[in-house]
């Protein structure tokens, strides 16, 4: 019997204490990213993860005997999926190499109202609820206090590393909702999916590389090995793969009401390890940017099911 017909209504304590860990190594990310970017061009560091990341998911994907290459019909899906994840990684490098890590996170983390709101128009058994629309207009509020802060050091051009990571959100909430709406019904695993998402986004990775950063200097030491094997060993290959596990075992709705403590350590991380400047306005508008998250996934009211 698969993971899916043992589906568990509720989350275990170790269950949400992998969680967390997974919320912390994802609020990591960023600051890993802007410390790559200090020694390798953003787009190059993105592409070189991808290509890592890639070859990962499909030894670990061989060692356990799936399959990641998508096939048929299905190809196309993979190729589309692989594009707007290279848009969204594209985005994702660029905009910390003009705003703060602190503030780069929590406007990629507006990702689940952006899936929301274009699921209300995409998905016809996905509409807005009240609650969501409370959870959109608040989480609205918190972006415009995050943006409205101003932090030591924040350089001129922070507004367009703010949109970098409005337009990544975007780009990552439109693959979600294409995976929702044209493969998630379709035999195809998440071993697949996340194959794809790497493998397809490389040639436009490479090639935006290529285009906007030919010459410019490589300048390797630990850290920026470090951040960039982090990128890639510990989010794109072990924290994803947890995470797909525990979706096999848990309603994903409950899974996704925890995505608010991402943007939550981001910030914590950014200030201990990157001594970022956190003034009071940017802890306001995380405040109600995580409770506008945890409002838009708010599970559901369990509801009986007649036809048991």
């Amino acid at each position: 019997m698969g993971p899916s017909n043992t589906l568990s209504e509720t989350i275990p304590v170790t269950g949400m204490l992998l969680l967390i860990m997974v919320s912390f190594l994802w609020g990591g990310n960023m600051v890993s990213i802007k410390i790559s970017n200090l020694g390798v061009p953003p787009v190059m560091a993105a592409t070189i993860r991808s290509v890592l990341a890639a070859f990962l998911i499909w030894a670990y994907a061989r060692s356990v005997g799936e399959t990641v290459l998508l096939r048929g019909d299905n190809f196309k899906h993979g190729v589309v999926i692989g594009a707007l994840f290279a848009v969204d990684f594209i985005l994702l490098y660029l905009g910390p190499a003009f705003t703060n890590a602190s503030r780069a996170i929590i406007f990629l983390y507006t990702h689940p109202l952006w899936v929301a709101l274009g699921a209300h128009f995409l998905l016809p058994n996905d509409r807005l609820s009240m609650v969501k629309v409370t959870g959109l207009v608040v989480a609205f509020a918190g972006l415009l206090s995050v943006y409205g802060s101003r932090s030591t050091g924040l350089g001129p051009l922070y507004w367009l590393g703010d949109l970098f990571e409005v337009g990544a959100a975007c780009a990552w909430a439109a693959t979600t909702i294409y995976i929702k709406k044209f493969i998630w019904n379709k035999p195809i695993t998440h071993y697949q999916t996340l194959f794809a998402q790497l493998f397809f986004s490389v040639p436009l990775l490479l090639a935006c590389s290529l285009v906007l950063e030919w010459g410019e200097p490589i300048r390797l030491n630990a850290m920026v090995v470090s951040a960039l094997a982090y990128q890639t060993l510990v989010v794109a290959f072990f924290s994803y793969i947890l995470w797909f596990w525990m979706i096999h075992r848990f309603p994903v709705s409950r899974l996704t009401a925890f995505t608010f403590l991402a943007p939550l350590f981001g910030v914590i991380l950014s200030g201990l390890l990157l001594k970022e400047d956190l003034p009071f306005q940017l802890w306001i508008g995380l405040i109600l940017v995580g409770l506008g998250i945890y409002l838009v996934n708010r599970p559901e009211a369990v509801r009986v099911n007649a036809e048991a």
